[in-house]
């Protein structure tokens, strides 16, 4: 169960003594700076989001750059220190930290004599996201090494996913051409893999081919995809999963020949990645009928088949769902997958089905029923649900609320002024956002009202509502909300308010920019980076004060053996009804997100929470104590991403903008690439995946302990 930390941690955090140049007497030989000085650098000028300390000052870059000691704590100087481990995790720390002025030096490091550094820049060159980075990257395509020129694709892939719509095609079109002639070759080292085959790492040839795939993906190009993929008549050269994700998630309808043949293919990535490329096809369709309702087939790939049917949205895919809503002892996952899809047909057949479930004793199938009713037929379904906000359970009022809000305005009015004053707050927001939809008579001072609400999601509701109104005389008052809000322990009403305080932007004047002004002082960073931006939005150059990011620890945490030298993998234990998850946890990649896991756990926060979130074939997600999704702990800590991909099992960090986690987290069911340097990756499931693939919405985590190879607590 414990395993001995990687030996990556062992190389990063092994005593060693580098040399310094010996200089000629009288002058006094100066020695190197211990590593764990350095390491202790580089850990906290990424948590704090800066290059280097106050008052430090840096050469200038020059290339070629000669490695030599790092003395100060200035990224850049330790991406250039003698020891290639150091420069490394220092190219990572830059591209973390996100600051364009880091891009110059992670390009002069592409130059680096040890392929590992080269290749850490170019991911961290993707995570800052800079255009400027495109020719430097495209030449590193051509390097000797082959994980190195896959690192060059991915971040390639990670600016174009990033890049504005004025530059996209300026810079997606040359670098989706450059990966593509650099990995045409991958045909036939692809060819003998099996279509389920996730094992990581592979040899570094199919590793480089696996991220240029993802690559092209990211920077949805077909036709540069299609010579890497697929064979001179058009069919895929391998079934092997990223295959089809790739060709699915480029959106072309040329790739949909390929996407029918890998439907067919065995396994089961494979074929879920393909249907969702394919229900448009009369073929697609037969074999989405045909995988949906036979019991025989597995369960992710029959919840793929029951997707498909409901984007086909006809009378015939109609009727198979209904076929599988008949069936008895039908999961619960799977009666919520197909009133989803029944629901995006829009067939006029499933509306009785739909009503026959408002009665249901789950109230995750009674929210799903009112959806899908009101969907199908709004007419019946306002004659039938009159009574359905006096349900019990907050989630059903609150899916309510959500359904009114699609309705004709005139008749949800009254219905929806009554959801917001629901006892429960969870139920009030939601139905301000389906008011607001419909237009009420005196709206806007019921917004303002809102904003004195005890509970920070209704606020925070209300403040994102005004300010896509855009009124002037809503400055004033979303002043006062973010003052209001500086006493909450969660940022979500401060957000929120200055979002809307940018949306009204110069019409707001004086105050809204004093406002903006005054949160780059915040003491939650996530609230400080959503004002600088916000502001050189209304071409304010003031931005600069928000950095360094406050520091939830003191800085000799930074030089702590717990964090430098852990000598253990903790593993979390999550106990459920079903059994137990084991999870084991990443100090070498995330080690700030990793103990602030362990701290939660074992002061109980996760115990007794639910699963609030549950998308099958995609994550399981747990860890807010609200259970609607916009709960946590009360503070946030920083991203921690890295070149970790998601793969089946993957344990992740919830978001709601960068740098914002802190108690949600989530599982991966089945591999995700588009989440890859996106969320941060804290932990692997290695025992009781049976018990993820069971979990249902709703369901209950008992307890967390943590296993810190001397007692389980």
């Amino acid at each position: 169960m414990v395993k001995i930390a990687s030996l990556l941690l062992l190389s990063l955090f092994a005593v060693s003594c580098a040399t310094a140049p010996v200089v000629a007497p009288p002058e006094r030989v100066v020695p190197p700076v211990p590593l764990d000085q350095r390491v202790s650098w580089l850990l906290r000028l990424e948590a704090q989001r800066v290059l280097r300390d106050p008052g430090v000052t840096t050469e200038a870059v020059v290339t070629p750059v000669v490695p030599r000691p790092a003395r100060q704590a200035d990224l850049v100087s330790l991406l250039f220190d003698l020891d290639p481990v150091v420069r490394g995790r220092a190219a990572l720390a830059i591209g973390r930290v996100g600051i364009p002025e880091g891009g110059s030096a992670l390009a002069a490091a592409l130059l680096d004599a040890e392929p590992a550094v080269r290749g850490h820049a170019a991911f961290a060159l993707g995570l800052i996201g800079g255009v400027e980075a495109s020719e430097p990257l495209r030449r590193l395509l051509a390097d000797t090494d082959p994980t190195v020129r896959g690192r060059a694709a991915e971040g390639l892939g990670l600016i174009g996913a990033q890049v504005s719509a004025p530059v996209a095609s300026a810079f997606r079109l040359p670098a989706a051409a450059a990966i593509a002639e650099a990995f045409a070759s991958c045909i036939p080292q692809m060819a003998a893999l099996a279509p389920d085959d996730e094992a990581y790492t592979k040899t570094p040839e199919l590793e480089a081919c696996r991220l240029a795939i993802f690559a092209l993906a990211r920077l949805r190009d077909f036709d540069a995809l299609a010579r890497v993929v697929l064979t001179a008549d058009g069919r895929p050269a391998t079934a092997w999963w990223p295959v089809a994700y790739a060709l699915q998630r480029v959106g072309d309808p040329r790739a949909a020949p390929a996407l029918e043949v890998l439907a067919h293919s065995a396994g089961v990535y494979t074929p879920v990645f393909a249907l969702r490329g394919v229900s448009a096809t009369p073929d697609g369709l037969a074999l989405a009928q045909k995988l949906a309702l036979d019991p025989a087939v597995d369960v992710r790939v029959r919840t793929a088949a029951i997707r498909a049917l409901g984007r086909r949205g006809s009378a015939p895919a109609a009727a198979s769902l209904l076929r599988l809503l008949a069936t008895p002892k039908f999961p619960t996952t799977l009666i919520l997958e197909v009133m989803t899809a029944l629901a995006a047909t829009e067939d006029p057949s499933g509306f009785d089905a739909m009503i026959d479930r408002l009665a249901d004793a789950r109230p995750q199938v009674r929210a799903a029923a009112i959806a899908g009713a009101a969907r199908i037929d709004p007419d019946r379904f306002l004659l039938v649900g009159s009574g359905l906000g006096a349900d019990r359970e907050w989630r059903v009022r609150s899916a309510l609320a959500t359904a009114l809000g699609t309705l004709e305005p005139d008749r949800v009015r009254s219905g929806l002024i009554e959801l917001t004053e629901d006892q429960d707050q969870r139920v009030r927001g939601p139905a301000l956002s389906a008011l607001a939809r419909a237009g009420a008579p005196g709206l806007d001072a019921r917004l303002v009202a809102a904003l004195e609400s005890p509970d920070y999601v209704v606020r925070a509701t209300a403040a994102r509502l005004m300010g896509e109104r855009k009124t002037a005389a809503s400055a004033a008052a979303l002043a006062k909300a973010y003052d209001r809000s500086l006493s909450d322990a969660a940022t979500d009403a401060r957000l929120a308010a200055l979002g809307a305080i940018g949306a009204i932007g110069a019409i707001g004047g004086e105050p809204a920019v004093a406002v903006l002004t005054r949160a780059l002082a915040d003491r939650d960073w996530p609230v400080r980076l959503r004002a600088a931006e916000l502001l050189q939005g209304l071409g304010d150059a003031t931005a600069a004060p928000t950095r360094p990011a406050p520091l939830r620890h003191p800085s000799e945490f930074f030089e702590s053996a717990a964090l430098l030298h852990p000598t253990v993998t903790p593993v979390a234990m999550i106990e459920t009804r079903l059994g137990t998850i084991e999870i084991a946890l990443n100090v070498v990649e995330a080690p700030l997100t990793t103990l602030n896991f362990v701290a939660l756990a074992q002061a109980g926060f996760f115990n007794g929470l639910q699963i609030h979130r549950l998308v099958p074939n995609f994550v399981v997600q747990t860890g807010d104590p609200r259970g609607d999704g916009e709960g946590g702990p009360g503070f946030s800590i920083p991203d921690e991403l890295s070149a970790l991909p998601f793969l089946r099992g993957t344990v992740g960090m919830a978001l709601s903008g960068r740098d914002t986690g802190g108690s949600q987290f989530f599982i991966t069911h089945s591999p995700q690439p588009h989440l890859d340097g996106r969320y941060t990756v804290f932990g692997q499931v290695v025992k009781g995946m049976d018990v993820v693939d069971q979990l249902s919405l709703h369901d209950v985590i008992d307890r967390v302990r943590i296993w810190d190879g001397k007692e389980l607590r």
